[in-house]
This record gives C-alpha cells, sequence and structure tokens, in this order.
C-alpha cells in the first residue's frame, strides 16, 4: 500500500474490474480495494455490470483495512441514503410466531362464542 487508509475514510476511485462478487477500486497507483455486490447499492444487485463499469470514478468508504493481507474492503452504498421502507411490507417482517398469536387469539374467541351453542345442540 502506498499511504496507510483508515476505516471510516470517504475517497475517490476508480473502478478497475468486475467480478460476479464486487468489483475492484484503484484508490491509488498501487492500492486497490473491493467493493463487495452487496456494497454497491441498498437492496438486491444480481449482476454488478448493472450498476459499475470498468473505468467509472466513484466515491466509496472504507470500511476495513487489513494490512497483513493487504485487503481493503470498500463501500458505496454506506454512503448513499438508505430508501424509506415499503410499509406494504411491514406485515410481511412481522415474526411468524406474532401472525399465529393474533390468529390464535381471534379464532379461540370465535370457538368460545359458538361453544354454548354446539352443547346445547349436542344435548338434544
Amino acid at each position: 500500500m502506498a499511504r496507510k487508509y483508515e476505516a471510516g475514510e470517504k475517497l475517490t476511485g476508480i473502478v478497475t474490474g468486475i467480478q460476479p462478487y464486487g468489483a475492484f477500486v484503484s484508490l491509488d497507483e498501487n492500492t486497490q480495494g473491493l467493493v463487495h455486490i452487496s456494497e454497491i447499492t441498498y437492496g438486491f444487485v444480481k449482476d454488478v455490470n448493472e450498476f459499475l463499469s470498468i473505468g467509472e470514478e466513484v466515491e466509496v468508504k472504507v470500511l476495513e483495512v487489513n494490512e497483513e493481507a493487504e485487503k481493503i474492503s470498500l463501500s458505496i452504498r454506506a454512503l448513499q441514503e438508505k430508501p424509506e421502507t415499503d410499509h406494504r411490507n411491514e406485515r410481511l417482517r412481522e415474526s411468524l410466531q406474532e401472525r399465529i398469536k393474533e390468529q390464535d387469539a381471534e379464532g379461540f374467541n370465535s370457538l368460545k362464542e359458538k361453544l354454548q351453542d354446539w352443547i346445547e345442540q349436542s344435548g338434544q
């Protein structure tokens, strides 16, 4: 590494290579880091090529520096504003157990209401 990089730094680099797992970004003449596919943007990234191209200048944030292995983990996503959550999906995020408890409560109440009628009907 030509210079010492530190986690949290914001830098400008050039995309030098694209792989299925991410993109390599040159930070200086002798140093490059990797932007993992999960750190390109919020949401699902199927193909890195849909978001980045070789030679493109990108803003990145240093996530981690491993000097012994001479590896630098970078993120583009860390510099982006997090999108608002889609409120339509909040129900999907509820835990399965919470949904079961909710349905059980409704189901037992209707059984409780009908139980007396069933007892009377069975006695006839």
